[in-house]
């Protein structure tokens, strides 16, 4: 079989027992589908690794998300070009957005794919404008509903969506303070992306750093993390603030799950905790870039990507959003 007619698939197999290992995975080779009455069919250029990966690959049947059936291909959002279309919204040569798994060439009806500018790069659609940024978008502007002059807390704060979320905060004027892993991302949030503070949770006294951090308190708590310092946030919201929680990449690959805060706080400091599911909201895309794309067109908004190599690189390429490897938004250029 030629390389111009095969499509290369990587499908899950086994469901993961703590981090995620290649033994899960499998590679295939088949036919290149054609497009079909209403279909288009896309050439997939780069792949977005995301956390909520772990999840989709678990076989937990009450999570937002069904999980990816044992094998499917691998579930993942990508960067695209439409090489044929029978479909009257999308016409060959457009460049799309849209959860195409882990494959080289994919079949749509349409739904879910989203056009995008062709004179953006792929690696900043993936960064800012695909999952990354409406996650912030929706996370911090309408569920947080920031206030000039609150102080901010984001976890992993140097990640694909804490870094929007500190960048857009500090465009609405607030105090932001970053949690991180390493010296390297607490220069890189502070000196390069403008955020007030930022503390290491490996090294720090975190209690002490966030006491002398957040003097007047916490407002808006962003949480992406979970870990060691959530107490400690929580401890200092102030009254009437908003936690909002996005994600708990520390205990994904954890046996059992580090035990919440009281919730004594809650009742004392009328706060209000909200979790989220970027799938709810999909089918509001063009609204959530809307309120994003004004903050990049006024260049407030900067990012970092971490490219791999090759379709294969995505396998062991999914550690390093554990390990804490990656430095920015993770992409596997195929």
């Amino acid at each position: 079989m030629s390389q111009a007619t095969q499509n290369t698939q990587i499908k899950l197999i086994a469901r993961p027992q703590g981090a995620p290992t290649a033994e899960l995975f499998q590679v295939e080779h088949s036919t290149i589908p054609q497009a079909g009455d209403g279909q288009i069919l896309v050439k997939q250029s780069h792949m977005s690794l995301d956390p909520a990966m772990l999840g989709w690959m678990s076989d937990d049947r009450e999570s937002y998300i069904p999980p990816v059936e044992l094998g499917d291909v691998m579930r993942s959002s990508g960067y695209a070009e439409v090489i044929e279309s029978q479909h009257p919204d999308f016409a060959v040569g457009d460049k799309v957005t849209g959860m195409f798994g882990w494959q080289e060439y994919a079949l749509s009806n349409g739904q879910g794919i989203n056009k995008v500018d062709p004179n953006l790069s792929a690696e900043m659609v993936l960064s800012v404008l695909a999952l990354p940024g409406l996650t912030a978008t929706q996370g911090l502007l309408r569920i947080g509903q920031p206030k000039s002059g609150e102080t901010l807390v984001v976890t992993g704060a140097a990640g694909s969506v804490g870094s929007i979320v500190g960048q857009l905060a500090k465009a609405e004027g607030l105090r932001v303070i970053g949690v991180v892993g390493s010296e390297d991302k607490a220069d890189w949030i502070v000196n390069t992306l403008g955020f007030d503070a930022a503390i290491n949770y490996k090294t720090d006294n975190l209690a002490q750093q966030l006491a002398e951090l957040t003097p007047e308190g916490i407002d808006l708590f962003f949480e992406n993390t979970g870990g060691p310092i959530q107490q400690h946030i929580y401890q200092r919201m102030n009254a009437h603030g908003r936690i909002v929680v996005c994600g708990m990449i520390a205990d994904y690959t954890a046996a059992t799950p580090a035990p919440g805060p009281n919730w004594m706080n809650i009742i004392r400091k009328r706060l209000t905790i909200q979790g989220f599911t970027m799938p709810d909201h999909f089918h509001e895309v063009p609204q959530l870039l809307e309120l994003l794309v004004p903050y990049v067109q006024k260049g407030q908004i900067q990012y970092r990507s971490h490219t791999l190599k090759g379709l294969t690189s995505a396998v062991g390429g999914l550690n390093l959003l554990f390990t804490g490897g990656n430095q920015g938004k993770l992409i596997v250029e195929l």
